[in-house]
């Protein structure tokens, strides 16, 4: 085969380009085009433009793909700098042929990924819409693929808050959609502790991450109590109840860290404040049994002394001593400061109680 044709329809456009839409199969997108993939040669010179491929995010779209109502409006965009021949049809309507005989001259801007998935399929009948561009020359081409990728992306926080509300979600975003919808109504719930509070893309004023919260409320439902509520009668409206009263008793243990202030002015409201409070939420719902704010606010009191949410140093144990400030919202640091905060309280439960009971997600932070 030395070319292949298409139905296309031509969008007027630009008159310096030519842009065409058709449909095809994976199959035949092969034939005429590749990903040029970026890299640098010996003496440092840039070659491709294509991201390397990403095999979670394709394996993901295959998943989908393999569904039998699944779709892909999302065109592959294609484009050429020569091989490309035009016959006019009627209107807008053409006839476009490109050449095979030179080999691939197609290169994909836009796309790759669902490319990718699309060429696993075993169904061939599966086909996508093609936007194909005709560029000047090679320096057009890279122009047009910075411009065609420079589009903002959609920000997480409207995609979390968009989540519940969407099935047959990929395995890694089904733990995120609950967590979500947990977080969505104790920000609009009149009984909740944090109504109002937590910033979303439709809540902008709020303070408090709407991604600390949901990490809280996934470590709880995958390894925590909330695992275990989420088993019981009226599962979902006790993980509510027991975050919004924690929540409240630690307003009620540190008001003057928490009234007045944002996660700049205060390390209580930060990512790193909230989510290192989720474990010793643990601990005392596990531990201690509490279930409202009277008792999660007993199990907090050791900690009055013993914090620097607002000001002073945060004496870490074994010679760590950090400026209040220093606590940052990443991984290393919020386990740090949480199993520094449970140790506190462990310590305060085991003057009182003999045997303490284990649990999983209490476990990984003593750890």
């Amino acid at each position: 085969m030395t070319s292949i044709e298409f139905s296309a329809i031509r969008a007027p456009q630009s008159e310096n380009h030519i842009v065409l839409s058709f449909t095809a199969s994976a199959e035949e997108i092969n034939q005429f085009s590749e990903i040029d993939r970026i890299s640098r040669n010996a003496q440092g010179e840039l070659s491709g433009f294509q991201r390397p491929q990403i095999a979670n995010h394709i394996r993901e779209i295959k998943d989908y793909l393999e569904k039998p109502d699944s779709i892909l409006p999302n065109p592959i965009v294609v484009a050429f700098t020569r091989g490309v021949t035009i016959s006019e049809i009627q209107d807008d309507m053409v006839r476009v042929k490109i050449d095979l005989s030179q080999g691939k001259l197609g290169l994909v801007v836009d796309g790759q990924q669902r490319l990718t998935a699309l060429s696993q399929l075993t169904e061939s009948k599966f086909k996508v819409f093609v936007s194909l561009i005709v560029c000047r020359d090679e320096a057009e081409l890279r122009r047009q693929f910075v411009l065609i990728n420079n589009t903002r992306p959609l920000p997480k926080s409207l995609i979390y808050e968009l989540l519940p509300g969407v099935d047959n979600l990929p395995g890694r975003l089904d733990s995120r959609s609950l967590a979500s919808e947990f977080t969505n109504k104790i920000n609009y719930s009149d009984w909740s502790s944090l109504k109002g509070l937590i910033n979303q893309h439709t809540n902008p004023v709020g303070i408090i991450s709407d991604t600390a919260i949901q990490k809280v409320l996934m470590n709880s439902l995958s390894d925590g109590i909330m695992r275990d509520f989420m088993k019981e009668d009226r599962g979902p409206e006790k993980c509510l109840r027991l975050i919004s009263e924690f929540y409240a008793a630690v307003q009620n243990v540190f008001p003057s860290a928490w009234k007045g202030h944002t996660p700049k002015t205060s390390r209580l409201l930060h990512g790193a404040g909230i989510q290192s409070l989720g474990y010793v939420m643990e601990v005392l719902a596990v531990l201690e049994g509490a279930r409202d704010r009277h008792e999660f606010a007993k199990g907090l009191g050791c900690l009055e002394g013993h914090t620097a949410w607002v000001g002073g140093n945060w004496d870490l144990g074994g010679g760590d001593i950090r400026h209040w400030k220093a606590i940052q919202n990443v991984n290393k640091d919020i386990n740090t400061l949480a199993q520094y905060l449970v140790n506190k309280v462990r310590q305060d439960i085991k003057m009182r109680r003999s045997s303490p009971t284990s649990a999983p997600l209490l476990e990984q932070i003593a750890s």
